[in-house]
């Protein structure tokens, strides 16, 4: 009864949450100390005294809850992690209760077979030939395959390693040969330049493709980064292009590198993680054009798919690529038994792997197709109005039109004054944004991404943002 008691008081509580942060009730982000949380949280009390329940357990969670970003806050416009559907959160509850590590079918039958259900559902997205549900057809006749990881750094160096393996699969018995590259835009999101390192072929191997003022790759510069790496005699493992960059929300064009990659037998990598979701809209999926000719590409569901942290899925086109990449000796594990299912553990880094298929799952099936489109259709659109009404502004500049929910701007001021109104801002506690640089200037930069934030919204922050720097201007 304890169980059925504190969760309904969490659900509560939560939905009160909700209401709070969507009627800007409560600041969209405060700041305290690490010690100050200590003390607020009790938490050496709590676990001396094994009491966190009842009463105990509520107080416990509304201070918790006072000191969480609140994504779906119409201020909060920092960061690539969307505002979560309640019906993917429960699927987070059922998850953690359960606590079924599916990367082998045996230890979660059920969450095994709805990751095995969503990874296909994207492959069809894409245009690729989902894996066969007999497992006894896999790979009898060609098709895709995937997994979902625990978020879009480890799906990132998953691809990276499938590509490393599929140029040379000695690499992975006998160590790095020492003439392997990647090529990839110094806009690329940093988990590339680490999975370098950390699947051996070392970060000073990865080789800048020509950019534009904006981040985004030239096409008809690409041969030199070619040329470099054959007069090093280097290997080319993958070429990774932006769908889209982080830095910019800009898109890479798809189509055309895959046309090159084709060209000079190179993997081609598109990380995804965020811009892929328009994969699900009608209107801006021809960004994506030329995504059926890669060979690999990553998704964030937590981002704009609005699921739960963390859900991220790699995808490949041949599923001989991905199959046993990470399958070692387990006598506890592999062996000869009875098999209905899929073991994933042969396509992932992870051995204990949670079901995120689940919480991905109930987030689409309580949304739906169409409800999806028009939240993404919506945020792209709000940040383009944004664009249009921020450089109308006499007193503030934008360097490029944006093609997806990301819009990066400038007051009319040096860079340490961007840093120093986003620093105000935050501690305001009405808007919560990030800041990025490019062509070495540093710019302010939202993500429209909670459902709540309006053109309204963001008129208000301009407003904020000139009232700070005046201010700053005055001395006061």
């Amino acid at each position: 009864m304890t169980f059925l008691k504190d969760g309904k008081n969490l659900i509560s509580i939560l939905e009160q949450y909700h209401k709070q942060s969507i009627e800007k009730m409560v600041p969209v982000l405060r700041q305290r100390t690490i010690s100050d949380l200590h003390e607020k949280f009790g938490l050496a009390n709590h676990i001396k005294n094994g009491d966190l329940s009842g009463d105990m357990l509520d107080g416990f969670i509304k201070t918790y809850l006072e000191n969480t970003t609140k994504l779906y806050h119409p201020g909060y416009m920092a960061h690539q992690v969307g505002a979560p559907h309640s019906t993917g959160a429960l699927g987070s509850l059922i998850d953690g209760f359960t606590n079924n590590a599916m990367a082998i079918y045996e230890m979660g039958p059920g969450a095994a077979a709805i990751e095995f259900f969503m990874v296909n559902y994207l492959l069809e997205k894409i245009g690729w030939e989902p894996m066969p549900t007999q497992i006894e057809e896999r790979l009898i006749y060609p098709h895709g395959a995937g997994v979902l990881t625990h978020g879009g750094s480890l799906a990132n160096m998953t691809a990276l390693l499938a590509a490393r393996n599929h140029l040379d699969k000695n690499v992975r018995e006998k160590g790095n040969p020492g003439d392997l590259v990647i090529l990839a835009p110094d806009s690329c999101h940093y988990s590339i330049l680490k999975a370098a390192g950390m699947i051996g072929i070392g970060e000073d191997n990865l080789i800048a493709l020509e950019t534009d003022n904006n981040g985004r790759v030239k096409v008809s510069k690409m041969g030199l980064a070619v040329i470099k790496a054959t007069r090093a005699n280097k290997r080319i493992v993958a070429l990774v292009a932006n769908a889209c960059s982080t830095g910019t929300g800009l898109y890479d064009p798809i189509d055309e590198i895959a046309d090159f990659c084709k060209e000079h037998n190179i993997w081609f990598h598109v990380d995804g993680a965020h811009g892929a979701s328009a994969l699900f809209s009608s209107t801006h999926k021809s960004r994506l054009k030329g995504l059926i000719k890669a060979d690999s590409m990553i998704i964030d569901a937590h981002k704009m798919l609005r699921t739960p942290t963390v859900c991220a899925s790699l995808l490949v086109k041949d599923a001989a690529t991905l199959d046993h990449t990470f399958e070692h000796t387990a006598s506890y594990l592999f062996h000869e038994k009875k098999q209905p299912g899929f073991d994933f553990i042969g396509q992932a880094i992870e051995c204990t792997k949670a079901g995120l298929g689940l919480k991905f799952f109930m987030t689409l099936a309580a949304l739906g197709e169409t409800n999806i489109q028009d939240y993404i259709d919506t945020t792209f659109r709000v940040a383009l109005r944004a664009y249009d009404y921020i450089r109308s502004q006499p007193d503030f500049c934008v360097p490029c039109k944006p093609e997806s929910n990301i819009l990066c701007f400038r007051i009319n001021a040096c860079d340490e004054d961007q840093i120093a109104i986003r620093d105000r801002l935050i501690e305001a506690g009405r808007f919560y944004i990030s800041s990025t640089e490019l062509a070495g200037v540093r710019y302010l930069r939202i993500v429209v991404i909670s459902p709540k934030t309006s053109l309204g919204d963001i008129k208000q922050l301009i407003a904020t943002i000139r009232e700070i720097q005046a201010d700053r201007v005055s001395g006061t």
